[in-house]
């Protein structure tokens, strides 16, 4: 955090018109990140299907021995690389991990109109073809490969896995959006109502929905800096991105049974967004040899940002530990 941030309960500035999520000290983030102890790359790319996204990669300092292994990251629904969600790949890159993300199509700094996706198998063409460009970089083609997803972001996430699992040595899931909760899925009869407006008006943002944010976030100051995020959508959501997002995590639920890729599983037990029952499915139905899962009692949908410090420092601690235990592992067997 900046030196000048007055912090309110959890950590966070008190401060109403912050330029940055960690405060207006320092104001480049080049010099945050040296503070830090990490660097930071930025940059666009084209896609194969000619979408232009933000990547960002955040990395362990040149002197520091080469990365344990790349942590390749996909964010939640109406989030982006560059505010709150970089505080977990600073923090994983502070301890020896490359991690890479990119802003979603309709998201961030990517193209696409906001918050709209309209397909979420292209968003996983998407990935895969920037996590293979990592994968193909001479600096990180011999590392062990991990996913992390948030939210939506873990949904991908399996679908990713879905297409190689052997590609990949594991996978953080963060409240993955398996199932949309009960308690944020519009009820009948509106999603068949919807349905039929969403054939010739796919972009409607009319979906009945509560702000996702002030359910996904415990702590009332983190929930201001939320809210500043330049980048957040604040709109309802699109018909085309909901009815696409429920029928791709109705597969999912279908599919539990088909995970075979090593995984952690992490949900708070007070999640409104995303249900903690499907992960504890996943956890019961998955066929991987190896998988974790915590609950963590009376957390909320946003794990490593909306909770306190103390809560946030438990969750990183789990998922350090469950990454640093494959790297080691992995070395032995070498």
């Amino acid at each position: 955090m900046g030196d000048d941030a007055a912090l309110q309960e959890g950590g966070c500035p008190n401060d109403k018109n912050l330029k940055n999520f960690w405060g207006n000290s320092p104001e480049d983030e080049d010099a945050y990140f040296e503070q830090q102890g990490v660097r930071g790359t930025r940059s666009f790319r084209t896609s194969p299907r000619g979408l232009t996204l933000f990547v960002r990669s955040w990395l362990p300092p040149a002197a520091a021995p080469p990365p344990r292994a790349a942590v390749l990251m996909v964010h939640g629904y109406g989030n982006d690389v560059t505010w709150t969600f970089q505080a977990t790949p600073i923090f994983l890159a502070q301890h020896g991990f490359a991690c890479f993300a990119f802003d979603l199509e309709g998201h961030g700094r990517s193209a696409g109109l906001r918050a709209f996706v309209p397909d979420v198998d292209l968003v996983v063409d998407d990935a895969i073809d920037y996590f293979d460009s990592v994968k193909n970089d001479p600096r990180f083609s011999g590392l062990p490969r991990f996913l992390y997803g948030e939210s939506m972001g873990g949904a991908i996430c399996l679908l990713i896995q879905f297409r190689d699992p052997a590609a990949y040595q594991g996978a953080v899931l963060v409240a993955p959006m398996c199932k949309i909760s009960d308690k944020v899925r519009p009820a009948w009869p509106i999603p068949q109502v919807l349905s039929l407006v969403a054939r010739v008006m796919p972009t409607l943002p009319i979906v009945p929905t509560a702000d996702i944010m002030r359910k996904s976030v415990r702590v009332e100051a983190k929930k201001a800096v939320a809210e500043m995020n330049p980048m957040r959508y604040r709109g309802k959501p699109r018909l085309g991105t909901v009815l696409d997002l429920l029928r791709v995590t109705d597969c999912l639920n279908r599919r539990l049974g088909d995970v075979r890729i090593p995984f952690i599983v992490l949900h708070g037990s007070e999640d409104a967004v995303t249900d903690p029952e499907v992960s504890q499915a996943l956890y019961r139905e998955a066929q991987s040899e190896d998988k974790a899962i915590r609950i963590y009692d009376g957390m909320m949908h946003s794990l490593l940002f909306g909770e306190t410090e103390e809560n946030i420092a438990a969750v990183r601690h789990d998922i350090l530990a469950w990454l640093e235990e494959r790297c080691d592992r992995r070395v032995e067997i070498q």
